[in-house]
């Protein structure tokens, strides 16, 4: 510093050396508090101005050990121009906290306008942000909820009357994702606010304690609190306990009593090092202005609205704004008064000694006479409503009320897709439940606006949310995202628990299988404290407290559980702490107070409802090959959207599975038609699907159906009545409805559009054979049974041992082989050039059917040479060739016939010239067997008959 002031004016430089604050062994004001300098800057030759000289950032640090983990506690290397700041470090995750006060005078204000921010950068674990522009923007909920976390233990122990601005700013230098950063933010700003020269009653120990395996643990790290079924955070000073947080399972109150009790001294250990560093590194408390009352001005307001207000107080049949108003007129009398006085001072603090008269009357009555505002018992609850299906359309809705306080609260479920992403640096990437609170100012008849998030709907939303939670079925039981809103329609006192109650009913409104009903009500503490000491000398706890009493009184205790235990608490109190056997009494109070309110929960809905209405949401999982999958998604997902858009369902896809979450049954089939339509399914014989005509052929038509696969509908399977022609029945493009019926004897798929029709009442009643749903062509199948061994006996049709058989032994795949209509045409033409072969051995047919008259089988002698006429029923085990049988044309395909031999066994005859026109179905023929095409069908040809 001498270096830079001589640069500065020119008198410095003929000050000796011997006389600088260097040579005299002082630090410069540069480096931090004024101290002595060490060994080594005292050997620097000062006028050597050549080499930069070493600055020294003299630090303090305190290492102690909790929960056998090491924490260090450092302050003087960073942030030095911070009215305090500490860093806080366990293991590889260190926090900084800073603290500052506003200077001059205190603001115009009855409260305390202190300022937490809490803030974790990506950097603190090695990540970039995602976002556009590449760095962190407003507050996340989280970091919310650990400023609040930091924000309630602290507020208490600021002297009364301070009322200057106070900012804390904790940050996350490192996280390593073992320890919650949150926790010990909450003690880097203790020991922060110890350094400081800013007034504060502390310091105190925050400590988290779990419970794994019915053992308590202290200082859990995240993977030990994901198996934990209590996450308790506890704040105290050396006697007293500040702020509870529990999030469980249903514990039991003797358990969480164990575990606060446990808590308590483990806290405690923090305080040491605080007090030590405070009194290396710490500075003096700075005097400030405190904001008090005089006695002069508080003996003149409690003469003039004492009596009044306690008249107001006595008549129970007031209303919370009736109550309010009655109060104001109070208020502005009084206000009269010191106008015509022209007290100017104590106009100024007026509003704050009419409130603190208001104060001393109903705690007074309290505890003297038992007597609450609205005339109940210290331990009696607010008459109740519950109403579930409020609102009929939605997924799940209720209404609660307790008294004036009224929430309604609705439940959407979602895809598992739409769980909401959480950039934490600790904790699950993802949460599937969520529970959004609303305060509207018309639920107080105030005017407001709305605005973003609000620290406390973050703080009441994420209490209501932990208490339902715990009952909540698993993931794995209950896939779905669920979504539970909850807006305040009236609010006279703890509209959170009211929330708990009202979200309980909704999720069994809902369907969803929780395991109980949740409730929660708020316990309120008044005592009389000893003015010299501190100490409290008497209580009394209230249970279901008016706003007016949490307003009033020393704490407001929510408990929220179900009939077996506990699932979440929040304690806030006002005075400097209270000793813990009033907040383990206050357990029981909770408890009866609980058990009432659940009674009439239970007598509103009291199981998940079965919801089979129109408006109930589908979800499911279908399991798919990833290059399926891929075929779905389409390019840039374009085909997914497409769906989406179309149907309004949501569409997840993972490794290997697909989730469909649709609005109701109708939306969940146009979504799965769609899907099969892309994907297709497996095929089975009887089942039913949606197709596209792709191409129409003399003998029937070619669907496309099923993710891409062709079937052939045959004019046959057209209608119930006879068809001249395919394209009078479908066309290329149409959209039509089919079953499958098995395979054709070129292996196509067979479909069937008559299937889907009404069975005609003739046909039924004369017992005429029309193809069904479970019915299957046997056209083709006989070659199984011609390679069966000659010693079987099976009477087992052809259809069971063949088609129907493969289908149903296949998981995934298709067992049916799928043809395309070329191949089918190419197939016929093989089969024609195998029969040009055999024309020697068949005679020309008549061009008349007069010509075609069928002699009698086996007259003057029977057939010669190898020819033999069957008269017993025909099989496949004696139709052999050269064997003679009468048949009948069972279908005229567009190059022969298909004939029917009898028993189920069909047979071939191909067409030598234009004389197709010439046959009709059920004709009888005369004809021989010929020869076997390659699949094993008989070709038959025609007998001479002359």
């Amino acid at each position: 510093m001498a270096s830079m002031a001589s640069k500065a004016h020119p008198l410095f430089s003929a000050i000796p050396h011997f006389l600088t604050w260097r040579s005299l062994g002082f630090r410069t004001v540069c480096c931090g508090r004024m101290g002595f300098a060490s060994q080594s800057q005292q050997q620097l030759d000062p006028t050597d101005t050549t080499v930069a000289r070493t600055k020294v950032l003299e630090s303090f640090k305190e290492e102690f050990e909790i929960g056998s983990r090491l924490i260090t506690l450092e302050t003087g290397k960073i942030a030095r121009f911070a009215n305090g700041a500490a860093v806080l470090g366990m293991e590889e995750t260190k926090v900084l906290s800073t603290v500052t006060s506003a200077k001059g005078d205190a603001v115009s204000s009855d409260f305390l306008p202190l300022t937490v921010d809490y803030q974790e950068k990506q950097f603190a674990q090695g990540v970039i942000p995602s976002t556009f522009m590449r760095r962190e923007g407003a507050p996340k909920e989280r970091e919310l909820l650990c400023g609040r976390i930091i924000d309630r233990p602290i507020r208490p122990l600021f002297p009364a009357g301070f009322y200057h601005e106070v900012q804390v700013m904790a940050s996350v230098l490192s996280s390593d994702g073992k320890q919650d950063p949150g926790v010990m933010a909450a003690n880097a700003t203790s020991a922060a606010l110890m350094l400081s020269d800013i007034p504060w009653g502390g310091p105190i120990g925050v400590i988290r304690i779990g419970r794994v395996d019915g053992q308590f643990v202290v200082n859990p790290t995240m993977d030990e609190l994901n198996l934990s079924d209590l996450n308790l955070v506890y704040a105290c000073t050396r006697e007293k306990t500040l702020m509870i947080d529990v999030q469980a399972r249903e514990i039991t109150e003797k358990d969480l009593e164990a575990g606060l009790r446990l808590a308590h001294p483990e806290a405690v250990k923090f305080l040491e090092p605080q007090i030590r560093l405070a009194a290396k590194a710490g500075k003096l408390k700075k005097e400030y202005k405190l904001s008090m009352l005089s006695e002069s001005t508080m003996e003149k307001v409690t003469k003039l609205a004492e009596a009044p207000i306690e008249a107001v107080f006595t008549d129970h049949s007031y209303g919370k704004f009736e109550r309010g108003e009655a109060l104001d007129k109070i208020t502005k009398d009084v206000k009269k008064v010191f106008e015509e006085e022209c007290d100017e001072e104590g106009l100024k603090v007026l509003p704050k000694a009419v409130d603190s008269v208001r104060k001393k009357v109903v705690r007074r009555r309290i505890i003297a006479e038992g007597l609450r505002v609205d005339g109940r018992r210290l331990d009696e609850v607010r008459p109740l409503y519950c109403e579930s299906r409020y609102l009929p359309i939605l997924h799940g809705s209720s209404i609660f009320s307790r008294g004036d306080t009224q929430v309604l609260c609705t439940v959407t479920l979602g895809a598992p897709g739409e769980a909401q992403r959480l950039d934490s640096l600790v904790g699950p990437p993802t949460k599937r439940f969520m529970l959004h609170y609303s305060f509207p100012p018309f639920s107080i008849n105030e005017v407001g606006k709305r605005g973003g998030l609000n620290r406390r709907e973050v703080g009441h939303g994420t209490l209501a949310e932990k208490a339902l939670l715990a009952v909540l079925p698993s993931e794995d039981e209950f896939p779905y995202t669920v979504r539970v809103t909850s807006e305040v329609m009236a609010s006279d006192g703890s509209t959170s628990m009211a929330t708990v109650c009202g979200g309980s009913m909704a999720l069994m409104d809902a369907g969803i299988p929780i395991n109980a009903h949740v409730a929660g009500v708020s316990v309120g503490l008044i005592s009389e404290t000893d003015p010299t000491t501190g100490a409290i000398i008497d209580y009394r706890i209230l249970t279901d407290i008016l706003g007016l009493e949490d307003h009033l009184g020393d704490m407001d205790f929510k408990i929220a559980g179900t009939r077996k235990g506990i699932t979440a608490i929040q304690l806030d109190i006002k005075p400097a702490g209270i000793p813990l056997d009033i907040i383990c009494e206050s357990l029981e109070h909770a408890r009866k107070g609980r058990l009432q309110i659940l009674e009439h929960m239970e007598r509103e809905i009291n199981a998940p409802r079965i919801k089979d209405d129109k408006n109930s949401p589908r979800l499911v999982i279908l399991k798919y090959t990833n290059d399926a999958l891929r075929r779905l998604i389409g390019p840039l997902g374009a085909s997914k959207k497409k769906i989406e858009e179309e149907t309004g369902a949501r569409i997840s896809v993972g490794d290997g599975t697909l989730t469909i979450l649709a609005k109701n049954q109708a939306v969940m089939e146009k979504v799965q038609e769609k899907v099969d339509f892309t994907l297709g399914r497996e095929i089975e014989i009887g089942g039913m699907y949606k197709g596209v005509v792709t191409s129409v052929k003399e003998y029937g038509a070619f669907v496309e159906f099923n993710g891409g696969q062709q079937g052939l509908l045959h004019i046959s399977e057209l209608s119930h009545d006879p068809v001249s022609r395919v394209s009078d029945v479908v066309s290329v493009g149409q959209r039509i409805s089919l079953v499958c019926i098995g395979q054709d004897v070129r292996g196509n798929i067979k479909l069937s559009l008559k299937a889907t029709m009404p069975r005609p009442k003739a046909e039924a009643q004369n017992g005429n054979s029309v193809p069904s749903l479970d019915s299957v062509s046997r056209v083709g199948e006989v070659s199984k049974t011609l390679h069966e061994t000659p010693n079987s006996t099976s009477n087992t049709s052809p259809v069971d041992i063949s088609v129907g058989s493969e289908v149903n032994s296949t998981s995934s795949v298709p067992s049916i082989l799928i043809r395309s209509a070329e191949d089918c045409d190419e197939e016929e033409k093989k089969s024609a050039d195998m029969n040009v072969k055999l024309k020697d051995t068949r005679k020309s047919n008549a061009n008349s059917r007069s010509e075609r008259k069928l002699k009698p089988l086996a007259q003057n002698g029977g057939p010669s040479n190898n020819e033999v006429d069957v008269k017993s029923p025909i099989t496949a085990r004696n139709l052999k060739l050269g064997v003679r049988v009468r048949a009948k044309v069972y279908q005229i395909r567009a190059r022969g016939l298909v004939l029917d031999l009898g028993e189920g066994l069909r047979g071939m005859y191909k067409f030598e010239g234009d004389n197709r026109s010439n046959f009709e179905v059920g004709e009888e023929l005369h004809v021989q067997c010929s020869s076997f095409s390659t699949k094993g069908i008989p070709v038959m040809s025609l007998v001479d008959n002359e």
